[in-house]
């Protein structure tokens, strides 16, 4: 009866979490790059972008993750089966991966806050396409379940890897160039 309800819940959540992936390290981005401007304009840019990415990690991105995480336990409550199926196995293999990078994430945003960006742009843009690796995986896998081939799959995320780092390195050619 509730497992309708508890699933919209959890979509929701998922969809809110991976926008705050996705754009905190967009803002990290425009830090790095703010840093580099002069001196009075750096300061009120990286005040301004501290304030936004506090605001995104903490009044979005965290709950949307706590969240999702505590509907998909509810999830799992509801449909025990779920865990005797290998592709659940991978899928949580996933999940730890994405929670792994969401409190790496974390740590970078604090040393955003304190004005230590020890990161390039070109890093952050690589980075930031990880959230997009781990939505791919999960949401296929999800999807597709048992009749997912394997070794296809990991060829397709690959090669999704591969097609992400190439438009990067073209975007920062094509930037270079201007």
């Amino acid at each position: 009866m509730y497992y309708n309800y508890v699933k919209a819940l959890h979509l929701i959540f998922v969809v809110t979490w991976f926008a705050g992936l996705f754009y905190l390290p967009r803002l990290f981005i425009y830090h790095i790059e703010g840093l580099k401007k002069p001196k009075n304009e750096a300061d009120i840019l990286t005040t301004q972008f501290k304030i936004m990415e506090k605001r995104l990690w903490y009044i979005i991105t965290w709950p949307s993750a706590i969240l999702t995480v505590l509907f998909a336990a509810c999830l799992l409550v509801l449909m025990p089966e779920w865990l005797a199926q290998p592709w659940m196995h991978l899928k949580l293999f996933f999940v730890v991966l994405l929670v792994i990078y969401h409190l790496k994430t974390h740590k970078m945003y604090l040393q955003f806050q304190r004005d230590e960006a020890n990161y390039s742009s070109l890093f952050m843009r690589i980075w930031n396409e990880g959230a997009t690796l781990f939505l791919f995986a999960i949401v296929f896998l999800v999807i597709l379940k048992d009749s997912l081939h394997w070794i296809s799959g990991i060829l397709g995320l690959f090669g999704l890897g591969l097609v992400l780092f190439l438009g990067i390195k073209l975007y920062k050619k094509t930037r270079k160039n201007k």
